[in-house]
């Protein structure tokens, strides 16, 4: 076995292009530290991908005879590994983990060895049985989470973006773009930041504590079918690179907000109250006046939506935020 505090060489520059090369250039490392039991690796990048990280597909030994698909993700930031590592060792709907670290080869790069699942991602198939799978394995993950890492004080302080700034943001790059129907997008804007205090008042109130995913969407779940070695059948949820305390109405609007600009995707169904009933059917509660905590986080992500023109500019998205914008604000910015 060569020494893994050993460096091999100087690392590939990270980018779209060479996320193969990085994983190509640390698998043999990779392969010695874990005993053999890793295949060779098939890397690749995917299109939803950021940064410079490698993902392959390869085989596992788990014992003679019994091998198994698996995903090789390096490197994984700080969050993704925690939750990662850490959910796959209960019965949350998450992947099973066969190896993890938090360096490689000398080099300071977390990176995972887990369960792959086959098939698509559920968003290739939308219809209510999904929401609902995703409503029931999210409130599973919101559950193990927060048995696992109790949320202290400093990480509710760090819970919220500077929502302040982030209109101002939103405001200049609406002008700047001029995007269509500008000036409904500037009086809208306006009309938050002169509500903010008041809005904030109540969000900031919030109770903070539970572990919100982040990112929870279809295309982030997939489901692991009967018979499978790695354990229950079901949806498995994927991605935790955005974990981050908060309220558990947060994964719900996140995922409506994700359909504003197609709400046939959502065939009827409302993504809070699902998980609402999800959360009350695993044993947990659905505290406080959770109707207007889902409004108020409507608002103010509605409103901000021209601050990712990058990520969120499409006509259909744009238009259906600023339809939530102004028809929620007047409810909430009393």
């Amino acid at each position: 076995m060569s020494d893994a505090n050993t460096p091999p060489g100087p690392l590939p520059q990270t980018g779209r292009q060479s996320a193969g090369a990085l994983g190509a250039a640390l698998e043999p490392v990779l392969r010695d530290f874990c005993n053999g039991k890793l295949s060779e690796v098939a890397w690749f990048r995917a299109d939803w991908q950021r940064g410079g990280a490698a993902t392959g597909y390869a085989t596992w030994a788990v014992e003679p005879g019994d091998e198994r698909e698996v995903v090789v993700k390096l490197p994984v930031g700080p969050t993704e590994h925690r939750f990662t590592v850490g959910l796959a060792a209960t019965d949350a709907p998450t992947p099973r983990v066969v190896a993890h670290g938090q360096e490689v080869g000398g080099y300071d790069l977390a990176w995972i060895v887990m369960e792959r699942l086959p098939g698509d991602p559920l968003a290739a198939a939308l219809h209510k049985e999904v929401f609902a799978d995703l409503a029931e394995a999210c409130a599973a993950f919101q559950r193990h989470a927060g048995a696992l890492w109790p949320i202290t004080g400093d990480e509710r302080r760090r819970a919220d973006p500077d929502w302040g700034a982030l209109l101002e943001t939103a405001r200049a790059a609406a002008k700047d773009s001029q995007i269509p129907h500008f000036a409904r997008w500037n009086d809208a804007i306006k009309h938050t930041q002169k509500a903010l205090p008041r809005m904030l008042a109540a969000w900031t109130a919030r109770p903070i504590t539970t572990w919100r995913h982040g990112d929870l969407h279809a295309g982030n779940a997939m489901r692991r079918p009967e018979g499978s070695p790695w354990g229950a059948p079901g949806c498995v949820l994927l991605d935790f690179a955005e974990v981050q305390p908060g309220h558990w109405v947060e994964d719900a609007v996140y995922l409506e907000r994700m359909h504003w600009g197609r709400k046939d995707a959502l065939d009827g169904v409302k993504p809070v109250s699902l998980l609402a009933k999800a959360r009350r059917n695993a044993g947990m509660d659905t505290e406080g006046d959770y109707g207007v905590l889902a409004n108020i986080r409507r608002v103010l992500t509605a409103a901000s939506i021209p601050a990712f023109l990058d990520r969120e500019g499409t006509p259909s998205h744009l238009n259906a935020a600023l339809e939530t914008l102004e028809r929620l604000l007047p409810t909430v910015g009393k």
